[in-house]
C-alpha cells in the first residue's frame, strides 16, 4: 500500500522560507511524477511544483517561479519543496502527491495518492 507522509509547514513571515517534505512508502511502480498541489479555503486545489522521478525534470505553476525548488533524493524515496521569498498568497494546505507515469501533470484527477496535507500560514 502506497503511502505518502508531507511534513515541514508552518507559520513564517512574508520573505521567509520553508521546506516541506515528502515521503513515499509502498511504491510497487518505477516510473512516475511526485508533485505538490496546495489549496486555500473558497479555492480549488492547484498545481503548485511536479518532478519526474526518472529524469528529473521539473514543473512549476507561474506564481511560484524563482521561489520555490522541487527535488527528490532517490535512495529515500522522498521529495522535497523548498519554498523560498514566502508571500501571504502562498497561505495555504500543501498536500503531496504521487502519479504512475513519467509526465508532470497539473489536474488533481490524474493523481494516485495524497499525503495529508501540511498547513503553511505566511504572515504579512
Amino acid at each position: 500500500q502506497v503511502q505518502l507522509v508531507d511534513s515541514g509547514g508552518g507559520l513564517v513571515q512574508a520573505g521567509g522560507s520553508l521546506r516541506l517534505s515528502c515521503a513515499a512508502s509502498g511504491l510497487t511502480f518505477s516510473v512516475g511524477v511526485m508533485g505538490w498541489f496546495r489549496q486555500s479555503p473558497g479555492k480549488e486545489r492547484e498545481f503548485v511544483a511536479g518532478i519526474n522521478w526518472s529524469g528529473g525534470n521539473t514543473r512549476y505553476v507561474d506564481s511560484v517561479k524563482g521561489r520555490f525548488i522541487i527535488s527528490k533524493v532517490d535512495a529515500k524515496n522522498t521529495a522535497y519543496l523548498q519554498l523560498n521569498s514566502l508571500k501571504p498568497e502562498d497561505t495555504a494546505i500543501y498536500y503531496c502527491t504521487i502519479r504512475r507515469g513519467a509526465v508532470i501533470q497539473t489536474q488533481t484527477t490524474l493523481y494516485d495518492y495524497w499525503g495529508q496535507g501540511t498547513q503553511v500560514t505566511v504572515s504579512s
